[in-house]
């Protein structure tokens, strides 16, 4: 726990924003925080640092949990690829129109905004339904796949930890259930709904871009380049039935609640994420190619080649959402997260303690690309400050909730931002460059928000 624990994070940064290549910096990071480990045991070692990297992938692809994200990442290519080639995304864009659910900007983002919403279950599910349901739309309205990838990443995380009902509730549940307070751990999370400042000011700041038709800065430039640029767009397969992208969309969604249910024991949150997202990507996947079979709209041949070639797309944002969980793993390792958090000294002014919170979780998630793993290390040390300080419970969990997705929502490194990027067909440096304003000015105020609370109810 020293201070060059937080170099390989810098580095991945420095180099990402550099020489804009984000694989070429997760890889520097990696070797960094490794050569560090070695420096940490037996200097002498150092030629071990890439043995110990390559190592270091096989531990992280061989976890159970990481291994279902990576599968489902490699097979979401190709029921995408399905969907995109049977000529459905086409057609459904073309039914909403006509029946006036989606015949201006204004609709289409709503609908995105209300898709990514409605699918609370799981942060991924609900970015892949919000991305493939509006993706054609963005393009018929000359909308950047950009803005697209901001809606879904700022709704759909967001929704989660503000709902509850899901995975993220059951997590952070678990992490508080180990401690003593004179009030639940249930009814303090639920509390804490009110205070996650930032979840609630990143969706009103996505509506006020929806509402007013309204983009900012670099996302603004790219809404500017497209029209410029794109008097013709590539409207893909000609339109066939809205089926061939409906069915196989509703099976995700459905399997999903109902894997969520079975692997929870009948209880929705208590349900598995990664595997109910992995078994009903799967699922869809597989309905999505008897459809198109039953339907000879292809022949087997053609739809293992258009199945592998969709998976072939994915396979840089794969490595990139690999490379990302290896690092993380490393970083935990090395004690970034501990020695950031440490930051919260114990002689901060009372007042100022909450955001500060806020502020160190939104470090220890930018430089980690993890929000669930900031909960993990920052909510230890927030509760014993509860109780020896007399702080507001729900308060001081609502700020490490907060800190830890709005520095997801900044990081180049984090696997969300990378499937974010995925499911809208955005430029992974590009979606991080245009969603970084929306996501400071939220932070900004989230941080005022914190500090006035802390006067009004410390």
């Amino acid at each position: 726990m020293t201070w060059y624990s937080i170099l390989p994070p810098l580095i991945a940064i420095l180099v990402v924003f550099w020489r804009k290549e984000v694989i070429l910096a997760l890889v520097l990071a990696l070797l960094s925080s490794e050569f560090l480990l070695v420096l940490q045991g037996d200097a002498s070692n150092i030629l071990m640092t890439v043995v110990n990297s390559v190592e270091r992938v096989v531990s992280v692809a061989t976890s159970a949990g990481n291994s279902r994200i990576l599968i489902f990442s490699i097979v979401i290519g190709a029921l995408l690829a399905y969907i995109r080639e049977s000529g459905g995304v086409a057609a459904t864009v073309n039914v909403l129109m006509n029946r006036g659910v989606a015949k201006s900007k204004r609709q289409v983002g709503l609908l995105t905004m209300f898709t990514g919403t409605a699918v609370f279950i799981e942060s991924n599910m609900s970015v892949l339904t919000s991305g493939i349901v509006s993706r054609g739309l963005f393009d018929k309205f000359k909308m950047s796949r950009a803005r697209l990838a901001y809606i879904i990443d700022s709704t759909s995380a967001p929704v989660c930890i503000l709902i509850l009902l899901n995975g993220w509730g059951a997590y952070v549940l678990g992490l508080l259930s180990n401690y003593e307070l004179e009030q639940s751990a249930v009814s303090i999370l639920w509390g804490s709904v009110a205070f996650n400042f930032y979840a609630i000011i990143a969706l009103l700041i996505v509506l006020y871009t929806i509402v007013f038709d309204k983009v900012h800065g670099p996302m603004k430039q790219a809404e500017q380049q497209l029209t410029k640029h794109s008097v013709e767009m590539d409207s893909g397969p000609a339109a066939s039935k809205a089926r061939f992208m409906l069915i196989p969309l509703l099976t995700l969604i459905v399997s999903m609640v109902g894997f969520m249910f079975w692997t929870g024991g009948g209880e929705l949150a208590q349900g598995s994420g990664s595997k109910s997202v992995l078994y009903a990507t799967v699922l869809a996947c597989a309905v999505a190619y008897l459809l198109l079979l039953t339907h000879k709209r292809f022949t087997h041949h053609q739809l293992v080649d258009v199945g592998f070639k969709g998976m072939g797309e994915l396979l840089p944002l794969v490595s990139i959402v690999l490379l990302s969980l290896t690092l993380g793993a490393s970083l935990k390792e090395l004690g970034t997260g501990v020695f950031v958090a440490s930051l919260v000294g114990d002689y901060l002014p009372i007042y100022f303690i909450v955001p500060v919170l806020f502020l160190t979780g939104a470090v220890m998630s930018f430089t980690t690309g993890t929000s669930w793993g900031t909960f993990a290390i920052l909510i230890p040390i927030g509760v014993p400050l509860i109780q020896t300080l007399g702080l507001p419970p729900s308060l001081v969990v609502g700020a490490i909730l907060s800190g830890g997705i709005f520095g997801d929502h900044c990081s180049p490194i984090s696997d969300t931002s990378a499937v974010s990027a995925l499911a809208s067909g955005c430029d992974l440096l590009t979606h991080v460059k245009t969603q970084l304003p929306y996501a400071l000015v939220g932070g900004a105020l989230a941080l005022i928000g914190f500090f006035v609370a802390s006067i009004i109810l410390i």
